[in-house]
């Protein structure tokens, strides 16, 4: 789930904490230690709802943040917004992520004292996003070189890899994390970034072999399937289909179209490469992670005996190339167990079960081993390099605790039993700190100390880890001791050894009434923040954590120089036993306050507002249970058992300093004189306030709230007075501006108008002068004398003739050119003529083309001896033509294989009396025929036709000339018809 969060007020004005309280009836207050009624539950939840509504994610309870999750994103996290809240004191700002980062860093550079931020929540509240946002903080605002910029790189880049280490999708949030995780971020006395440490808790690794319904293994897995090149993913031996995989498809949830496991897997390979890891270790640590998916795919059969057997070799070989093992060594380890007893290795076979929980242990202890091994990784290449030197102690540290927040689930193991005493843990730190925090305060000012109620969660502390009494001792008792220890005798040796503790409770000890919500396996705690229901099934199992001694052989005989890095031979010699899970987090965690204790605190309490991850669904149930469960009402009381305000007299006297004539304007003496005579003039009681060293402490909000409402009357009735004399005083003032703008334009203005004047008329009697004396040596050769008015002759003319040139071939008018440009004028026109003959021709369509070239052929044959030949020119030539359907079938037959080249109807005028006879003309390639109808009349050879002739006149006839030795041949007279069209034959 991605993190968005806003800065109270989309303008992002520097509002100061006083100023928000004029609008908190619409938008709530920003501290809730300012709450009238601030012991009701219902009045902070309503608080947190109206600054919901308005985009004001975030409220202070004193110095702690709260924030809620939007779900969308409200932009605030630009530089501009990172400079709003650099330098700037806490409360001159609206309450934000940024002014808990900056007052931290401060707090550092000036006190030299260590600082941390401890951030909680629950799952999707947005705990990771907030420390990557508070990690940007830091590298956009801390002084720079290129030595830091490196350091910051891998700080931000250490955050990709241990995310997809790390994180999984749960039904809560698609990037859960799933190990608690404290960074110590190094500065040296420039307030520079240097370095950084890691430290991680209770990495959640049965989800490694396990998922619930709907929800996914580490990122890591589909990050690798999905992105991977092919050529790496054939190395690894896997297929990028996540269903193949056992261990992947145990939620039913391999894809999730809220993440993007293609572009995730990009990040995650340049982050890798940023924090200093070299191809082969990128290449061992992929290994490890295909090997992880291949050990969920080895299943097992049972032979006659019942015992387990390898059925997938195919596997062995993949597990064997990929962690560098024998595979039948490996294949031997997943079926048999061998026991040291007496000094002797006794092996057993394991059954179907125990071989399955031996695949499952070696894939955890696997996965979980290399997760620590790349913690170290990373904190190898943030390491401080001034610690080499002698003066490294000099650098201050910024401590960075990102942990899982209180879990209640609808069953709750192991796990949330660790969970939840971390926070009883944190919330018993948190309290005596803030309590510390407030008595320090009241030494420091002056002011008398009362004791404070509260609820002192010790006991519940003391429940879980007192020795030889507490929960872990006696679930580490019944993992160590000899005998058939089950998760029931667990149970039944705590009913023995706590039964009177008020806050423990089971079924068997509960009255008749509770027993109907608690099973004969679960027992129940009653938490500071309620009460959570353990069911006890695999509690012992999961504080073992146990891996058969041969499978850790196998493991520490491994060639991947990881793997042999995590299983050292020396836990094969070491005859102490490891210590269990619980034992180890208890260590971890005392030491981790030990780290908290030494540093200065600030807390930012994260908060989700609905499971569905929606934008603007403020659900009430929820929040109200996440409230409970972050002590939050508890730390409002804690803060709220003195005094709800307290300011600087310097602070406090410059904003209310306007409500009393003595104090306004300016006051002249002690800040702390000038606020006794302000608080005095404004009747505050005696109970209502106290003066301490160097501030003011305000007991009741209402006091304060009634000062803010004077200040904003006080506000408007001097506005209205100053506005009255701003607005007499600004328009004198605008009306002497414009008068004195408008005489300067007026003469500035006339100025240059006179200038321009003046430039032109020198500029025509220039122009003059060298016109004439141009025109005088106008006959000259070119000279300085003339070249302005020859140059001008030759610019007229060629505008003249780009105004005036021809339209078309046919046009020849031309404008006369000067003496100097004759040729030039002849060359132009020639090159005028023939782009215009150019143009012409190219729009020549090929029908047109042939038209023209028909009236070529008919040029040369009639110009000058045909009287109508001058008329038929601007005529086109039609086509007469006779095709073969128009031509007698019987005609076509008597030709027989006579191609007929030419046939045109004709008109045939008789040698007696010049009766006209229609006929038609065909030409073959041997002769002449005159048809009618469908009969040949006449046929003429063409070796008998001497000649063809037309007259001069206007008529269309033509005669064809035969021999006349042949009586049968008859010469006369045609009329052809289309000659009229001197159409083509």
């Amino acid at each position: 789930m991605k993190f968005r969060a806003a800065v109270a007020g989309s303008d992002g004005i520097r509002l100061t904490m006083e100023s928000a309280l004029t609008a908190r009836d619409r938008v709530g207050v920003q501290d809730f230690v300012l709450l009238e009624n601030f012991t009701s539950e219902a009045a902070f939840i309503e608080n947190l709802r109206k600054r919901f509504k308005e985009n004001l994610i975030y409220t202070y309870i004193g110095s702690v943040l709260v924030s809620v999750n939007p779900y969308k994103d409200l932009e605030i996290y630009s530089r501009q917004h990172m400079e709003r809240y650099r330098g700037v004191s806490f409360y001159e700002v609206s309450p934000h992520l940024y002014a808990i980062a900056d007052n931290s860093y401060r707090s550092l550079r000036i006190e030299r004292k260590d600082q941390c931020i401890l951030i909680s929540g629950e799952s999707g509240a947005g705990k990771t996003e907030a420390t990557k946002k508070i990690l940007q903080y830091y590298a956009v605002t801390c002084p720079a070189s290129d030595q830091v910029e490196t350091v910051k790189d891998r700080l931000l880049q250490s955050n990709p890899v241990l995310e997809a280490f790390g994180n999984a999708k749960t039904l809560r949030n698609d990037n859960s994390s799933r190990f608690g995780k404290y960074m110590d971020v190094q500065f040296d006395y420039k307030g520079a970034p240097v370095g950084g440490h890691i430290l991680n808790y209770l990495l959640e690794k049965s989800r490694v072999v396990h998922q619930n319904h709907g929800e996914r293994n580490f990122h890591i897995f589909y990050q690798l399937l999905e992105g991977g090149e092919d050529d790496l993913l054939r190395r690894l031996g896997l297929e990028k289909n996540p269903q193949q995989y056992h261990y992947l498809v145990k939620g039913q949830c391999a894809r999730v179209s809220s993440i993007n496991d293609k572009n995730d897997w990009k990040v995650v390979r340049r982050a890798l490469s940023v924090i200093n890891f070299n191809d082969n270790e990128v290449e061992d640590l992929l290994s490890i992670v295909a090997s992880v998916l291949h050990l969920g795919n080895v299943q097992f059969a049972a032979n006659e005996q019942g015992n387990a057997q390898v059925t997938t070799e195919n596997q062995i070989k993949y597990l064997a190339r990929l962690l560098g093992v024998e595979g039948s060594v490996l294949r031997e380890a997943l079926i048999h167990k061998m026991i040291i007893a007496k000094g002797e290795e006794l092996v057993s076979p394991l059954n179907l079960e125990q071989a399955a929980y031996a695949r499952d242990a070696l894939a955890k202890a696997v996965y979980g081993r290399t997760f620590s091994w790349l913690v170290n990784k990373i904190n190898k290449s943030l390491a401080y390099k001034g610690a080499e030197c002698p003066g490294w102690r000099s650098a201050t540290v910024l401590g960075l605790l990102d942990i899982y927040g209180f879990e209640v689930f609808q069953h709750n193991s192991f796990e949330q039993f660790c969970i939840n005493y971390c926070n009883e843990k944190l919330q018993q730190l948190f309290i005596e700190l803030t309590l510390k925090s407030e008595q320090e305060e009241y030494e420091s000012e002056g002011i008398a100390w009362e004791a404070v109620q509260y609820f002192n969660n010790k006991i519940i502390c003391d429940l879980v880890e007192e020795k030889f009494k507490g929960i872990i001792s006696i679930l580490d008792e019944e993992c160590l001791r000899p005998g058939d220890a089950t998760d029931m005798t667990f149970l039944e040796k705590l009913e023995e050894t706590v039964k009177n503790h008020p806050h423990f409770l089971t079924h068997k000890l509960a009255d008749q009434k509770t027993r109907k919500s608690l099973g004969r396996e679960e027992f129940r705690l009653l938490h500071y923040a309620g009460e959570v229901t353990y069911i006890v099934t695999g509690f012992l199992d999961k504080n073992n954590d146990l891996l058969f001694r041969n499978l850790k052989e196998t493991m520490c005989s491994s060639e991947n120089p990881i793997i042999n890095n995590c299983f050292e031979r020396t836990e094969l010699t070491d005859k102490k036993r490891p210590e269990t899970v619980a034992t180890q987090f208890k260590n971890s965690l005392s030491k981790l306050m030990e780290i908290l204790m030494s540093k200065e605190p600030s807390y930012i309490r994260c908060i989700k507002p609905n499971d569905a991850k929606q934008a603007g669904r403020f659900d009430e149930v929820l929040i109200r249970h996440q409230v409970k469960y972050l002590g939050l009402m508890e730390n409002l009381r804690v803060r709220r058992a003195g005094f709800a305000y307290r300011r600087k007299y310097e602070i406090f006297l410059q904003r209310y300093k306007s409500l009393c004539s003595e104090t306004w304007p300016t006051w002249e003496g002690r800040p702390h004189d000038g606020v006794s005579v302000l608080v005095k003039h404004l009747g505050y009681k005696q109970e209502e306030y106290k003066m301490g060293r160097t501030k003011i402490f305000i007991r009741f909000p209402k006091t304060l709230f009634a000062t803010e409402d004077a200040l904003e009357i006080r506000k408007q009735s001097l506005a209205t007075k100053i506005q009255a004399t701003w607005r007499g005083f600004y328009w004198r003032q605008k009306f002497l501006h414009m008068k004195h703008s408008a005489i300067t334009i007026q003469s500035w203005w006339r100025g240059t108008q006179g200038r321009r004047k003046a430039a032109k008329k020198k500029w025509a009697v220039e122009t003059i002068r060298r016109f004439i004396k141009g025109f005088i040596y106008r006959n000259y050769p070119r000279c300085s004398e003339n070249e302005y008015f020859l140059d001008y002759i030759r610019y007229s003319f060629l505008m003249n003739l780009k105004r005036n040139l021809p339209k078309n071939v046919l046009d020849k008018s031309w404008p006369t050119p000067p003496p100097s440009l004759c040729e030039v004028s002849q060359l132009l026109r020639q090159l005028c003529m023939q782009n215009m003959v150019w143009s012409y021709c190219k729009r020549i369509s090929p029908e047109w083309k042939q038209q023209l070239d028909q009236k070529v052929v008919a040029s040369e044959m009639f110009k000058g001896k045909k009287d109508n030949y001058p008329q038929s020119v601007p005529r086109l030539f039609i086509n007469t033509r006779l095709g073969t359907e128009e031509i007698n079938p019987k005609v076509l037959q008597v030709l027989g294989n006579e191609t007929i080249k030419y046939a045109v109807p004709v008109v045939k005028y008789d040698r007696k009396g010049y009766k006209a006879r229609v006929r038609q003309l065909l030409l073959t390639q041997n002769a002449i025929f005159i048809v009618e109808e469908a009969k040949i009349k006449q046929r003429i050879d063409y070796a008998n036709l001497t000649g063809i002739s037309v007259s001069s006149l206007s008529d269309s006839l033509f005669v064809l000339h035969v021999r006349c030795e042949d009586n049968k041949q008859k010469v006369e007279p045609h009329l052809c018809h289309s000659l009229s069209h001197y159409h083509k034959c």
